[in-house]
């Protein structure tokens, strides 16, 4: 790899003098992912400002932290101008629907998250002469045709199809980033995430962990789209998090795939929660949605070379306390 960006410390030290606090900016603040990454923000030392228009997040996920001083919560449509006085060092752009579920119900509220919610992250880091990394996804590759998948293989994306709405937001983001990292120097960072689950995730949120685990604690059928085959990669929030801030405070330009290898068919993995939950749940199977990959598995070279990477939680581990926390929402 030989595109890397300068880095903002230097910028850092003229604002706030060398041992400032660090000021990160998080979009999508309230959802899975932005409020585990606010926690680890703050954990580190930071002052964090939460964006969210709570469409998916909840303020539930961020209640413990009201009153913390190190803490802002800034209810907004980040698609809107983002006006925010005194420095910013990061903004971690996590702001968009993330589930089908979601992203089938809002197809134009998604796109326009994923354009002009990135443009005008991307405008308050270039004001701000901040660092800007994209939480991106693993759908930027589609029904995938190479196995598994590195950062080079461009995607087999439908366009128009019901995903599209999703897939080429996420696709524009990514360019719109490197855009304005050629055009304006803007230390970019694009994350792309494969599947995460963990606590605070949504029970009805359509993804498959939520709702294999919801199933098997209500002993219902747990619903298997297509024959089982497909495969997908789990990797727990706690290693996916790291593996964000990471590469954030990296200098590596080009997209990196954050995920677990580990790869398990849809099918083995409705066995392994009603083992795990000690369901009475029978297995059913669907139609597969149009365009549901077949196989989904990254290729972490990239990360662990450059980001000295790697997921340490294994599936069992995740799934315990996984369930533990889906139980305590019942």
């Amino acid at each position: 790899m030989n595109s890397r960006s300068h880095t903002p410390k230097a910028a850092h030290k003229r604002r706030h003098g060398a041992s400032a606090q660090p000021v990160s900016v998080v979009t999508g603040a309230a959802g899975f992912l932005g409020s585990h990454l606010v926690d680890l923000l703050i954990a580190r030392g930071h002052k964090v400002i939460g964006i969210d228009n709570l469409v998916t997040g909840t303020t539930d996920n961020i209640a413990h932290l009201y009153g913390n001083p190190n803490f802002t919560f800034i209810k907004q449509d980040v698609t809107e101008y983002i006006y925010l006085a005194g420095p910013v060092d990061y903004v971690w752009h996590f702001a968009s629907p993330a589930s089908p579920v979601d992203y089938l119900e809002l197809p134009i509220q998604t796109l326009k998250v994923g354009a002009l919610g990135t443009h005008k992250a991307l405008g308050l880091a270039k004001h701000k002469g901040a660092r800007f990394l994209l939480a991106s996804t693993s759908e930027v590759y589609g029904d995938p045709l190479v196995h598994p998948q590195s950062e080079d293989y461009w995607g087999n994306v439908n366009p128009i199809g019901p995903r599209g709405c999703y897939d080429e937001a996420k696709r524009f983001a990514e360019a719109l980033a490197m855009a304005y990292h050629r055009e304006h120097g803007i230390p970019t960072r694009i994350a792309r995430i494969f599947n995460t689950y963990g606590p605070r995730m949504r029970m009805d949120d359509g993804r498959v962990v939520p709702a294999f685990i919801s199933q098997a604690l209500a002993n219902k059928p747990i619903t298997v789209f297509g024959d089982g085959t497909q495969t997908r990669s789990f990797c727990y929030y706690t290693d996916m998090i790291e593996g964000i801030y990471r590469l954030m405070m990296s200098d590596i330009v080009e997209p990196v795939n954050l995920g677990n290898p580990a790869e398990i068919t849809i099918l083995e993995f409705a066995r392994e929660v009603i083992r795990l939950t000690g369901s009475r749940s029978r297995i059913v199977f669907k139609p597969l949605p149009k365009d549901d990959p077949r196989r989904r598995q990254p290729d972490i070279t990239r990360a662990r070379k450059y980001l000295g990477w790697a997921p340490r939680v294994g599936l069992t581990e995740g799934l315990r306390a996984t369930i533990e926390y889906f139980k305590s929402r019942r």
